[in-house]
């Protein structure tokens, strides 16, 4: 008869071992350069790894690692993106004036909104960065989870066709373009401008009344905002709030 100690109390074994290996693996973090690992947290099957690996090499690991930088799959995939988010708000808003839906487009493929759907994949995780680049917290800067975004983007355009890299776009911005359906969204212009030119400069952009109209009742504000001698951006609104906010708007705009 079985000892009620040993079977309420079994003994290690090597068939334990895996069990341990096993809880391991669950949280085992993916490492840089990882595509397998990646293409299964994007849900998608590619033909052509190769890509996706392209796609995740910042210039910064060209003379490193000896690879071709994400440089033209990003500059490919910022069109594919636009023309996805331009025919969903087209579809989604059919009362939307062409220049509230070109406010729109403008926020939800910013740079800060790219970098926020990057981190919630983790992307910096798998990206390919020189040295240099990951001490000085490359795998966090927006900028480079933004391009590394719009990169996978092509890369999935390229090996799966337009369909699946539209599929793909919509999943990862669903939360973005819901709240804007929803009338939800209430893009902070400003500070969507001052997250992109801090990532270049370290000056903040400053804002200037340059003349109001109208009676006091009824003033109309018209706002330039500024980068060093520069006007990026100019603006009305019917408080100094909503024309610094609409020239804001209009510097992201102009810089897509």
């Amino acid at each position: 008869m079985p000892d009620p100690a040993s079977a309420h109390h079994p003994r290690p074994s090597k068939a334990g071992r895996p069990g341990k290996s096993r809880s391991r693996a669950k949280t085992r973090r993916p490492k840089p350069g990882d595509i397998r690992a990646l293409a299964a947290r994007l849900a998608v099957d590619l033909r052509r790894p190769q890509l996706l690996k392209k796609a995740i090499t910042h210039k910064s690991a060209e003379q490193e690692l000896y690879l071709p930088s994400n440089e033209r799959l990003e500059f490919l995939g910022d069109a594919v993106l636009g023309l996805v988010v331009a025919g969903y708000l087209h579809r989604s808003h059919p009362g939307l004036a062409e220049g509230d839906l070109t406010k729109v487009k403008a926020v939800a493929v910013s740079e800060p909104i790219l970098a926020r759907v990057a981190r919630e994949l983790d992307l910096g995780r798998y990206l390919l960065l020189s040295k240099g680049e990951e001490q000085s917290g490359g795998r966090d800067r927006t900028s480079i989870l933004a391009d590394a975004l719009e990169a996978v983007f092509a890369a999935v355009y390229l090996d799966r066709g337009f369909r699946a890299a539209r599929t793909l776009i919509l999943r990862l911005l669903a939360d973005h373009l819901g709240a804007i359906e929803r009338h939800e969204y209430e893009p902070d212009y400003k500070t969507l401008l001052q997250e992109k030119i801090q990532e270049v400069h370290r000056t903040p952009p400053s804002y200037r009344v340059v003349s109001q109209t109208g009676p006091d009742h009824d003033r109309t504000f018209i706002a330039e905002v500024r980068l060093g001698g520069r006007v990026l951006g100019r603006g009305s609104g019917k408080s100094k709030k909503q024309a610094e906010q609409a020239a804001a708007c209009e510097a992201l705009t102009d810089s897509k």
